[in-house]
């Protein structure tokens, strides 16, 4: 068991292999967790820069800035970043509809029901 506590005050993301971490956005009042997407270096960037959240689209190997086409905008309220400094968790304002791509609230709207081994939608 690693035991050393890591209290350095340096913001240093530590991006996997592919280049990406993981950013997971909630609601910075109720903290729901709304979504769960990738950055790349850029996108941070841009998230920081801007004060609107940049995502990298996997699929479309390109920036993905959260709105630009839904008008679905998350505002950044705060980036907090884990013990190893390998996943973020960003407080954000949704402006607009939900954070999901289905028009959804939340993209975590299915739950496993732990005795039928089957998904419940709320």
């Amino acid at each position: 068991m690693n035991t050393k506590i890591d209290e350095t005050g340096d913001f240093k993301p530590a991006f996997n292999d592919g280049g990406l971490i993981a950013a997971i956005a909630v609601d910075h009042v109720t903290k729901e967790v709304y979504m769960m997407a990738w950055m790349n270096k850029d996108a941070l960037i841009k998230t920081i820069e801007t004060g609107i959240v940049h995502y990298w689209s996997r699929s479309r190997q390109k920036l993905w800035k959260k709105g630009e086409t839904s008008g679905n905008v998350q505002h950044v309220k705060s980036i907090k970043v884990d013990c190893d400094q390998d996943a973020l968790l960003i407080e954000i304002e949704q402006v607009g509809g939900g954070a999901c791509h289905t028009g959804r609230k939340t993209c975590f709207y299915r739950e496993l029901d732990i005795t039928t081994k089957k998904l419940k939608f709320s």
